[in-house]
């Protein structure tokens, strides 16, 4: 012992390293205490440190406190399908009184969604996302509903959709997940879903604006409008009219535009600088299916601008967001050359499931303004 100590290692313990006998425990509204075998007494305060502290947040998603018989708490992971009396939580304690980091400290670019909605409740949220079947979409739907969210998936295929839903219950047997139909391709659809929506009375607190058409032939849709522009601007702004008197009456709610910084390249006004209607559904002969995304993404930005400038006063905000560069889901399957380019970008791009700014701007437990510089001053299709 002596050598020990004339060494210099008589304690190398960690302060935060338990005396034998002792047991970390936490109670049913988080605060920890430390239980004490050998005396058979319990105290607030570590043994070694003489701190308080609580676990940090909610549980993490798929787990679930339960009581048993004896009125001892125990904790499920539905996930791995275990039980323990272990609190999960005793890995991210804080002290009483801690110092919170800031949002920069917290959070960077490869923050995934889970993370972002570690310790978030959002028990009672009302979300509506299209295109939820797949890619960003689903990893937004699912990583909200594994918070507690109420969830509508709203697809073009009823059929992808409920696959969609059986995933996410397959990882979390009590989420809350439906999926209806909506083809952003079809006004008439857009009005069947809002109207399908408000019959069943729910309120509306996130909308989110995802579903979108990438490198696609020209086509028409059945409202004789171009495709890339119906699908990616016009059936959202549509939509977010049809549920406005919703989401006013949620209030406090909010729309997330999903746009891209592919939206800088592109011009929709003529040689005067007026806004030229031709370009946002142009003819076969004058479309190029990379301008007509852009545009399509440059009219998410204009209408998320002046939608937050109306709604906001009223307690709806709205943000648009740039999810990354060339991200690896299904959106460039229409053309082949395409999808060899984002299969080479994948290493050096953000995964499905590192899209944290959407969820950041969605999450009801955040405030933050997308400040997006507008280079084109008039508002887009917003006149009565």
């Amino acid at each position: 012992m002596a050598a020990l100590k004339y060494a210099g290692l008589e304690d190398t313990d960690s302060e935060e390293e338990l005396p034998p006998g002792w047991e970390e425990r936490t109670t049913k509204d988080g605060w920890v205490y430390y239980a004490n075998h050998l005396e058979e007494k319990t105290q607030w305060e570590h043994p070694k440190s003489g701190k308080r502290k609580r676990v940090a947040g909610d549980l993490p998603y798929g787990w679930e406190q339960e009581t048993d018989e004896n009125g001892q708490v125990y904790f499920v992971d539905h996930i791995n399908k275990r039980t323990t009396y272990l609190d999960p939580r005793l890995a991210f304690t804080v002290e009483e009184n801690p110092v919170k980091p800031t949002t920069r400290q917290k959070y960077d670019g490869n923050s995934t969604a889970m993370e972002i909605l570690q310790g978030r409740d959002l028990s009672g949220k009302v979300v509506i996302i299209t295109g939820a079947n797949s890619g960003i979409g689903f990893e937004t739907a699912k990583s909200l509903a594994l918070h507690g969210a109420c969830v509508i998936l709203a697809c073009r295929s009823l059929a992808r959709g409920n696959d969609a839903v059986q995933r996410i219950l397959g990882e979390w047997h009590k989420a809350k997940v439906e999926a209806m139909t909506l083809d952003l391709a079809s006004l008439q659809s857009v009005q069947h879903f809002a109207e399908a929506f408000k019959s069943k009375n729910l309120p509306l607190h996130i909308l989110i604006c995802n579903a979108a058409v990438f490198g696609v032939p020209w086509s028409l849709t059945e409202d004789g409008l171009e495709s890339t522009f119906q699908v990616n601007h016009l059936g959202h702004f549509y939509l977010v009219q049809l549920l406005e008197d919703v989401l006013l009456q949620s209030a406090p709610a909010r729309v997330v535009v999903v746009s891209s910084e592919s939206h800088r390249f592109t011009e929709i006004n003529d040689s005067s600088g007026k806004l030229d209607f031709s370009l946002l559904s142009p003819s076969k002969k004058e479309y190029w299916a990379m301008l007509a995304y852009n545009r399509s993404k440059l009219c998410n930005i204009l209408f998320s601008n002046e939608l937050n400038r109306r709604l906001s006063p009223h307690g709806v905000t709205s943000n648009a967001v740039h999810p990354g560069n060339m991200i690896y889901s299904s959106i460039h399957r229409h053309w082949w050359v395409y999808s060899l380019l984002f299969t080479l970008a994948r290493p050096f791009t953000k995964s499905m499931v590192s899209q944290c700014l959407k969820l950041f701007c969605a999450s009801s437990f955040f405030q933050i303004v997308v400040k997006i510089q507008m280079y084109v001053k008039h508002s887009l299709l917003l006149q009565p």
